[in-house]
């Protein structure tokens, strides 16, 4: 260990933090931490402070003369309005230069991150509230002392994090596994360090992880010493053990309940490069089932909406029906016991050493409310994982796999994203019985299901049969004609008609806090385009490589973006301006090419996956039945099919993905 030898973790890293903290002050000084172009001043010359410096002097010689002097005062009051108006000439002049320079700059490769930080600047200042400082107490009345405020924040985190569901705490005690671990290497460390994002906010320590970046061998070298010190000996130091929670709003609910906020903590980057570094090596000693899609590589969103809509399809069209429970849980991570935690990780056969790390990082967490009226006392934290650690996410996988895996069906009848899980089966009644039987496993443990956002898509492709009453102790499921799944709408008919105007609708959200940039007269068209292809364009396509898209839904996508680049550009369809200048202006190409292009993407990815992944297993899956008369539905391989003809490309091309994208691929004009 050379100088760590002899000295405590704590001590050695106090020494290290310490060092890095009195340099940083010394070298770079102390910030409040605000952005230039939050400024309203970042404009200012030393000419304006010259002028308003004379105009300030000559206000208060003109209210120095005594009334009885009116003539002085009259000349007193003339030069001071010379000097206002020669002020305020100064100031228009110094911010319409300073503004055109701005725009200028803005057209080269560096202005481009200055761009999106007048756009977020913008929409911050649009907002008609920034942010709220009164909240209400249990009863309803709302608070406006900064302590009252406090107090009431205080109580209800320090509820949250510290009270348990109702459970049996019956654990079984699996044996601990014993298997020697691996010393941490320098490239561990190096490739944790830069897989971490520039920019985020810091920890009570104050260091970020640019401190590490910047460092390089030399840091690196003695992060990985000091994190095989903390390997070795099972501890962590104290200050990592704190963090400062900040209340962030869920966009939804009322915005003075306390309980309309998630608490996300603020923690040591130090400690986050720890976490990946061990997150990575837990992974390697454990499998997750393929039902899970959340924090897994290989897996995600997109493969979890498609089989779901696969499904649907294939069912749709031979007349057979589906039943569908989207199961919530309340505040999942909050309510966690800890017990559970060291339980799972001994039943997927973590090797002890690693159990007790992770102990040792939950032991004696405290943290503290950071709110707009101040931040409160020491709160300390005895139940759930970290809202804001790198290792949670993960850690909540094990618990989930540890206790269901042995329930979930093959995917697609199961399949799970996080704390989010849809059970489907062909009968109510074998939904309603794995229903129960998840509440019960869970519920045994502490994690409650949320009897009211826990819902029961039925979906009556046969059009004969009825939903069947789901309940949960009693408690009837609500039944919804469509449902929100991982950010898509998923329909009961099996259509996409409302999916695609919920994409529209969450597209336009998106447009309103761009819309100072993208309608401001002074920005470049081009720039415009560029908010519009990286910020708006995405959120319309989100999940559109799964539908099978019919004309209409074609025609609406098309007007929808072209009623936006026209707004960009201060046109109406009574200008008679054709939409190819408009898209070559803004350098944007078509929507519904870009939606082909993204589909056929996606088919080249889902035909280069293994015959066991659930995406290919699911997109030849048959199922028995009759199509019935009349038209068959559109399929989402008849829209890949007639894409793959208008691209001259065939099924055997995507084999070769490098080949198969730039055949398929939708460049936007230059």
């Amino acid at each position: 260990m050379g100088d760590m030898e002899g000295m405590s973790v704590n001590e050695c890293w106090k020494e290290m933090a310490d060092c890095i903290r009195s340099v940083a002050r010394k070298v770079l000084g102390e910030t409040k931490g605000k952005r230039m172009i939050d400024k309203d001043g970042w404009w200012w010359s030393e000419s304006i402070r010259e002028v308003l410096r004379e105009k300030k002097n000559a206000f208060k010689e003109w209210q120095s003369v005594e009334d009885q002097n009116e003539s002085i005062k009259e000349s007193k009051r003339g030069a001071y309005k010379e000097c206002k108006k020669r002020a305020k000439k100064e100031v228009a002049i110094c911010r319409a230069e300073a503004h055109d320079k701005l725009y200028q700059s803005l057209e080269s490769p560096e202005g481009q991150k200055r761009l999106f930080q007048i756009a977020r600047a913008r929409e911050r200042n649009g907002r008609d509230v920034s942010h709220v400082k009164c909240i209400k107490n249990d009863s309803g009345r709302i608070l406006t002392d900064d302590e009252s405020i406090k107090k009431r924040w205080k109580e209800y985190f320090e509820k949250l994090m510290n009270e348990e569901n109702e459970w049996n705490g019956m654990l079984e005690n699996p044996p601990v596994n014993m298997g020697l671990v691996r010393e941490i290497s320098v490239e561990e460390v190096k490739m944790a360090v830069r897989n971490m994002k520039n920019g985020k906010a810091v920890g009570p320590d104050g260091i970020p992880v640019e401190v590490w970046k910047l460092l390089r061998a030399d840091g690196w070298k003695w992060l990985s010493l000091f994190l095989g010190k903390l390997l070795q000996e099972e501890q962590i130091p104290e200050e990592w053990c704190r963090s400062i929670l900040v209340p962030i709003f869920k966009n939804k609910g009322d915005v003075q309940n306390c309980s309309s906020y998630r608490g996300i903590k603020l923690m040591s980057h130090t400690m986050k490069v720890w976490e990946r570094v061990i997150e990575r090596r837990m992974r390697e000693e454990c499998e997750i089932t393929q039902n899970q899609f959340g924090f897994m590589p290989g897996r995600g969103t997109t493969d979890a909406i498609f089989a779901l809509r696969q499904l649907c399809e294939k069912y749709k069209r031979v007349h057979k029906d589906l039943h569908m429970v989207f199961v919530d849980l309340e505040k999942a991570y909050d309510r966690v016991p800890r017990e559970v935690v060291w339980w799972a990780l001994k039943m997927k056969g973590m090797p002890g050493k690693y159990v007790r790390l992770v102990r040792a990082m939950y032991r004696a967490s405290r943290t503290c409310v950071r709110s707009a009226a101040g931040t409160t006392g020491i709160i300390d934290v005895a139940v759930g994982l970290h809202q804001g650690s790198a290792l949670s996410p993960y850690l909540f996988l094990l618990i989930m796999d540890a206790l269901t895996s042995d329930l979930q069906d093959e995917a697609p009848w199961c399949m799970l994203f996080a704390d989010d899980i849809v059970l489907v089966g062909e009968e109510g009644i074998e939904v309603q019985s794995r229903l129960t039987g998840w509440q019960r496993r869970l519920e045994s443990v502490g994690l409650k299901i949320s009897r009211s956002k826990t819902e029961y898509l039925c979906c009556d492709f046969g059009g004969l049969s009825s939903p069947v009453p789901m309940s949960l102790d009693g408690a009837i499921l609500p039944i919804c004609s469509d449902v929100k799944y991982l950010g898509s709408l998923i329909q009961g008919d099996g259509g996409i008609d409302r999916a695609v105007q919920h994409r529209i609708n969450a597209g336009w959200m998106k447009w309103r806090q761009v819309t100072a940039t993208t309608c401001d007269p002074r920005m470049p068209i081009r720039l415009k385009g560029k908010i519009y292809k990286s910020i708006i364009r995405p959120v319309v396509m989100y999940g559109s490589e799964c539908w099978a898209v019919k004309k209409k839904d074609e025609n609406r996508l098309h007007a929808n973006e072209m009623r936006m680049l026209r707004w960009m550009c201060g046109v109406t369809r009574m200008d008679k301006i054709r939409n190819e200048y408009i898209r070559g202006s803004l350098k944007v190409a078509p929507v519904v090419e870009k939606v082909r292009g993204s589909r056929l993407a996606w088919f080249g990815h889902v035909m280069r996956r293994n015959e066991s992944h659930v995406t290919k297993r699911v997109l030849n899956m048959n199922v028995e039945g009759h199509t019935g008369r009349g038209r068959p539905n559109k399929r989402w391989i008849d829209c890949v099919k007639s894409d793959m003809r208008m691209k001259g490309v065939s099924m055997e091309m995507t084999a070769d993905r490098e080949e198969w994208n730039k055949k398929i691929y939708c460049a936007d004009p230059r």
